[in-house]
């Protein structure tokens, strides 16, 4: 058993919308079966045709059927897709009853609306300004996905949309556990939403080397920890949370899923896309969240890796989680979902949370032929593993040196 910290928070619900899955639940079970949503993608508009072939993670289908016809006209897809996983968070926590007035959002993102952007570019260059959608700004705005999920649920407590890159959804889930703690809401809707396929990020990403070469088949693309990697893979979608003070969920009889013990963030001031070396913004953040849910290292039954598949990342972060860790049990999901940016790590931490519950290890594809590179000197777990899992600890990095980690224990 591990002793709740002071003031700790519930999670009671879990929605998403992902390359494996247009619900929560489908995602983890795919994700644990071994299975992949990355693909072999080409651009088909004027512009993209120019852009090489590459591999993403796409939604397998798209979120706004999971709308009506006039919602999904109106909002952005990154949108879409926050709006359909609250919708699906909100009824999986039943929280029906909550106050207006004590209820929060917090979204992260990357870059919010950027195909509503581009496309609202266009439409400008080809026809004019009187043909541009009035709804262009709600749309391409980055708070726009928490807008909306906060008009949707009526939440007067506050909207948040941190911007982090990599690491926003989890930097989002860290706000709203501290809304929760310093006493400002009592629950929060939080997670991550990411539409970030076009043109001009993928060839951003290809011409600065980071983007995974596609291999064949394309689902093996994504080897996060491998001795070939060459780069992560795009994928898109959004995940949400719902988070509550215990005391209001054992109140309202609701069933704990998790509880976020702890949550660190620390910045490396380092490089604008590069991680320290020594990993020591990583190390300070894992050890926060460590300090804050009042967990020692060797407490924690695995490791939820950010992992993109990149050179210099996987081996700062292997370099960062030895340290805190020693050689411990890793997983990597970006292997099977592709680096889902702004929702990567709400996601992630959806991972987390249904670890605990079921107790297993969700495998990491892609390295049974390749092999784990030899400066990996962890546990990295390729099959499933059923274990008790009492805690978990699920990092994401971003750009910009920002580093976020979060501590999961079973309730």
């Amino acid at each position: 058993m591990i002793d709740l910290p002071m003031n700790a928070v519930a999670v009671t619900g879990v929605g998403a919308v992902t390359p494996l899955g247009m619900d929560a639940m489908t995602s983890w079970q795919r994700l644990l079966n071994g299975e992949s949503g990355i693909r072999r993608r080409v651009f088909d508009s004027a512009a993209g045709k120019a852009v090489p072939p590459f591999a993403a993670g796409e939604l397998p289908s798209n979120p706004a059927d999971l709308l009506s016809r006039v919602e999904s006209r109106r909002l952005d897809r990154s949108q879409q897709s926050a709006l359909a996983a609250a919708r699906e968070a909100w009824e999986h926590a039943g929280a029906t009853s909550v106050d207006p007035e004590r209820l929060a959002v917090a979204i992260g993102t990357g870059i919010g609306g950027v195909t509503t952007l581009l496309d609202e570019d266009d439409v400008l260059e080809a026809s004019g300004p009187r043909r541009v959608s009035p709804r262009t700004v709600p749309m391409l705005m980055p708070n726009g996905a928490s807008a909306v999920v906060s008009i949707e649920f009526g939440a007067r407590a506050g909207v948040f949309t941190p911007v982090s890159a990599c690491s926003s959804g989890a930097e989002a889930l860290a706000w709203g556990a501290r809304l929760i703690r310093a006493g400002d809401a009592d629950v929060v809707i939080t997670g991550g939403s990411e539409a970030p396929i076009s043109p001009i990020t993928v060839s951003s990403f290809q011409q600065t080397r980071a983007l995974a070469r596609p291999a064949n088949p394309a689902s093996s693309s994504s080897r996060p920890f491998a001795n070939d990697r060459t780069g992560f893979v795009l994928g898109e979608g959004a995940a949400i949370v719902v988070l509550e003070s215990v005391q209001h969920a054992e109140a309202r009889g609701a069933k704990i899923l998790a509880v976020l013990a702890g949550a660190g963030i620390a910045s490396d001031a380092h490089h604008v896309t590069a991680p320290r070396p020594d990993g020591g913004g990583q190390i300070r953040a894992m050890r926060m969240a460590l300090r804050q849910a009042n967990i020692a290292p060797g407490r924690v039954d695995h490791i939820n890796a950010h992992a993109t598949g990149t050179p210099l990342g996987d081996v700062a972060e292997a370099r960062a989680i030895r340290e805190v860790f020693g050689p411990t049990a890793v997983t990597a999901p970006k292997a099977s979902t592709g680096h889902m940016f702004g929702a990567a790590g709400a996601i992630e931490a959806i991972f987390s949370i249904l670890s605990l519950r079921d107790g297993v290890i969700p495998p990491t594809r892609n390295l049974t032929g390749t092999g784990i590179a030899a400066e990996i000197d962890l546990d990295i777990v390729t099959e499933r593993r059923t274990a008790p899992q009492h805690a978990v600890v699920s990092n994401s990095f971003g750009f910009g040196g920002q580093n976020v980690s979060l501590a999961f224990i079973r309730p």
